[in-house]
Parts: structure tokens; sequence; C-alpha cells
């Protein structure tokens, strides 16, 4: 049985089993690579995509259990929050290898469209299910403050 959903703003019929995880779906039925696998238990975040605007772990949700909702990864992120997460990922050079930058960046723009200005501890606590090999997580924290500013200006 087919499953509609709608993905980066195209509606999409897909032929998966409805068991299959949305992250395979996006992979290999859609071929948008952007969105990592990680862990394949939500633990590291690298699968990271908005689902009806929020970030969810795709390798954790079936596509049986979403027909009929808006699915955005980060090949069609967009947006004030989108563009300023962008810019202050650049300006703070946080990408070292990149393997989990989708899924924190993703992860920032959820954040800044909930709360604007976080402190620390927000970051923090927000952004803590994303894990980076690398641990770039200083300048992570950084440029989610840069963003901010950006987005105060």
């Amino acid at each position: 049985m087919a499953t509609t959903i709608t993905v980066n703003q195209t509606e999409r019929s897909l032929i998966s089993s409805e068991e299959t995880p949305l992250l395979w779906v996006l992979r290999d039925e859609l071929k948008l690579t952007g969105t990592k696998y990680g862990c394949g238990v939500a633990q590291c975040g690298a699968c990271t995509v908005m689902l009806d605007g929020q970030p969810v772990r795709s390798c954790q949700v079936a596509i049986g259990d979403i027909a009929g909702s808006d699915v955005t990864t980060i090949e069609a992120v967009s947006g004030v929050e989108a563009d300023a997460v962008r810019q202050a990922w650049v300006e703070m050079d946080v990408v070292q290898c990149g393997f989990c930058q989708s899924g924190q960046v993703v992860q920032a723009i959820g954040l800044l469209e909930l709360n604007p200005e976080p402190t620390d501890g927000d970051i923090d606590t927000y952004m803590g299910g994303n894990v980076c090999r690398c641990a770039t997580y200083v300048r992570v924290r950084k440029a989610i403050h840069r963003a901010a500013e950006i987005l105060a200006a």
C-alpha cells in the first residue's frame, strides 16, 4: 500500500512498506542523502529532519505513521532561522568532518524557532541529543549564539 507524504514541499507517493523508517525512504527511495544514518536508534541526531515543523529522528519514524505529514530535509530547510544558522555555521567555522552537521543544523533551526535567545544551558539541553564525533560542541554553541544575534539584528 502506498503512503503519501509531502517531502520538501513536493507530495510523494511512497512504495516502501509502512514499517520502513523515514530515513531509508529519504535516502534510498527519494535519493535525498543529506540526512545521514548514524546509529539507527535515535541517539546521535545525524538523521534529524523536520516533521510537521518539529525536529525528529527519521531513523525511528515509520512512514506508515506519518501519512499526510510534511517532511523537510536539510536540502530544503528555509526561512530566517535557517539562513541565520547557515551564516553562523560558516562564520564560526563549525564543520570539521561534517558527518553530523545536517542533523546539527536542522536541530539548531528548531531551537531558534522555539527560542530566539537561547542561553548556554538552553543550547546544551536542546542540542544534547546530537552527537559530534569531532567534538565541535563549543563551535556549535557559539554558532547558535551568533545565529541568535543575526536574527535579532
